[in-house]
């Protein structure tokens, strides 16, 4: 894989009413003409995704949207998928005119980006237009204007120091499994070759741990679950660690000795890009369903399905077969999440390899907003498999909370 997955791409959001120039805020930002700018109201009509690389700030997805001023039934639509985008966003940019004089888009953007607890700066373009600065602190209280013009490139290279400080700020938490390891651990890693695997590569999870080792100056071994005893019989040194494929945790820890700690992927990712300490209550509302209770099975990409799906075929026989009982089973997928819950019972979700750490944090935070438990496919495999304490064991705080309520 030569590029940056756009799950780890910070993710800007541009915002802001019908031609005041986010398209061509973004070609500033690129120095590349990558979005169609046009002179006429309502260029774009929905979210555009755009994977570039911008110094100083790396690997980045700028995301275009729909003016928020847009008018129509179809306006409408495209207003809520913009406002949409914002869940997804790392940091956003609201722009608006220099000259404009009418700014309740912009202070209803703000109050969202407040209220979903976002990082935000104002952006005043087209100030080529204007001899003098306009003072807009009667407006925006307390808030810092960010003065560019697209067209001459003026304030673009302060605007794109500022998004990068207010970046820094965000870091991520933890790694993958970095933070777990020292420099020369061995980690073994079991990956299954099944019908689900892309061919000649391995699935986005793995090649990302697989890099955070390497970056932790730690060995990596790669095996498969059918070769697992005999990798793990021939080191000369006990591994630190040993990471599954989930659907592979009953045989990978039936081969693994207890004294080597062991945990999936999908567990790892729970951590990183999620909340384990939730999904770990999650997993304990599953011996509180009942026979006819929908579970909704969320997925962060979509797929070809194969015969035995894990998230059509193979989670619903794993409850079926832990609870004994049967349930009505709803599905979502891709990059957007169902706001209508009120029946669900129980959410599944997939490990979140494709989507970045915010939108993940999103969908736990509407679940746990309405009062349902939510729970990842790798920590509810472990759960109804009966390994779900040695599974937790690299990570003392979520096995506490599971020991303690």
């Amino acid at each position: 894989m030569n590029k940056t997955p756009r799950a780890n791409r910070t993710h800007i959001g541009l915002f802001g009413m019908r031609n005041v120039g986010k398209s061509s805020v973004i070609n500033a930002l690129t120095n590349q003409s990558i979005s169609l700018v046009s002179d006429f109201a309502g260029t774009t009509t929905d979210p555009v995704f755009k994977s570039m690389e911008i110094l100083p700030l790396g690997p980045v997805v700028l995301i275009d949207t729909a003016g928020i001023d847009d008018i129509g039934e179809l306006g409408k639509l495209r207003v809520q998928k913009t406002y949409d985008v914002i869940n997804k966003t790392d940091i956003g940019l609201i722009i608006f005119d220099h000259s404009q004089i009418e700014f309740a888009h912009e202070l209803n953007l703000i109050k969202e980006f407040k209220k979903r607890k976002k990082p935000y700066l104002l952006v005043a373009n087209k100030t080529d237009i204007s001899d003098t600065q306009k003072d807009f602190s009667n407006i925006f209280t307390k808030e810092r204007i960010h003065y560019v013009s697209a067209v001459n490139k003026t304030g673009v290279e302060d605007l794109k120091e500022t998004i990068g400080t207010t970046l820094k700020i965000q870091e991520e938490k933890f790694r993958i499994v970095g933070d777990l390891i020292e420099p020369g651990d061995l980690v073994v890693l079991v990956t299954p070759i099944d019908k689900a695997a892309p061919k000649g590569r391995l699935i986005l999870p793995q090649q990302q741990t697989i890099r955070d080792i390497l970056e932790s100056d730690a060995i990596a071994i790669v095996t498969k679950e059918h070769e697992l005893r005999e990798t793990l019989a021939k080191l000369g040194t006990k591994p630190k660690m040993v990471i599954t494929d989930s659907q592979a945790f009953l045989k990978v820890s039936a081969d693994t000795p207890k004294d080597i700690m062991l945990t999936s992927f999908s567990i790892l990712f729970a951590r990183n890009k999620g909340d384990l300490e939730e999904l770990v209550r999650g997993a304990k509302a599953i011996d509180h369903l009942k026979s006819g209770d929908t579970i909704l099975v969320s997925e962060g990409c979509t797929h070809h399905r194969q015969s035995d799906d894990i998230g059509t075929v193979k989670i619903p026989r794993w409850l079926r077969q832990y609870t004994g009982k049967d349930f009505n089973f709803k599905y979502s997928s891709g990059y957007t999440f169902p706001n209508d819950m009120d029946d669900v019972k129980l959410v599944i979700h997939c490990g979140a390899c494709m989507l970045n750490k915010t939108e993940m944090m999103y969908r736990i935070e509407q679940v746990k907003e309405k009062g349902i438990p939510i729970v990842n496919y790798g920590v509810l495999i472990s759960y109804v498999q009966g390994i779900f304490e040695r599974a937790l064991d690299p990570f003392p705080l979520a096995k506490m909370i599971y020991q303690d309520e």
